[in-house]
């Protein structure tokens, strides 16, 4: 793994040992940076369920103004702090080790530009932390998440968000919504 674009291009990132953790392809990764464009300078970025935490890395490289990192397992969360190390991007992020929901709450009052999630594929996480998000209002009034799944699992949309666009990489699927009213913008 590596940083495609930005400050830290090109820095080797380390991986989480064990089996535990599936790092996003450099191809899916490049796609979600597409996706996002115009917005990451500048932006407020919380990646959930980080793993390496190089999706907040990548847009921390690229110009956002932060990043808030959250991962329940130790052991990713020693990874992350080490890759933001390596990437010289300390001063612009915040590494959480925590449940989602309790970290999601945590974060209440707090608005992001760019949420990002990749729970492990083929269960409930990923539509529960979308209802969390939802519930704690934490995306900006134009924000945008990326979900990013397996094909097979099945995305649920909260009420108050829309989903503006889908895209399929082979196995993998990347889900961007925004808040209802602004998914035309």
């Amino acid at each position: 793994m590596r940083v495609i674009s930005g400050s830290a291009r090109g820095k080797r990132l380390d991986a989480v040992p064990g089996m535990d953790t599936r790092p996003t392809t450099d191809r899916v990764k490049e796609s979600v940076f597409n996706i996002l464009q115009f917005r990451v300078v500048g932006a407020a970025m919380l990646d959930l369920f980080s793993g390496t935490g190089q999706m907040g890395i990548e847009a921390l490289s690229r110009g956002a103004a932060r990043v808030v990192f959250v991962d329940q397992a130790r052991k990713a969360v020693s990874v992350i702090q080490k890759n933001i190390s390596r990437a010289r991007v300390q001063t612009r992020a915040e590494v959480i080790c925590a449940p989602f929901q309790r970290a999601l709450e945590r974060l209440r009052g707090q608005k992001f530009d760019i949420i990002f999630l990749d729970p492990p594929y083929g269960g409930e996480l990923l539509n529960s932390a979308l209802n969390t998000v939802e519930l704690f209002d934490i995306l900006s009034s134009d924000g945008i998440i990326i979900c990013e799944s397996s094909v097979e699992d099945t995305v649920i949309c909260p009420d108050s968000f829309a989903i503006h666009k889908t895209y399929r990489y082979g196995t993998i699927c990347l889900t961007a919504m925004r808040r209802k009213g602004a998914e035309n913008d």
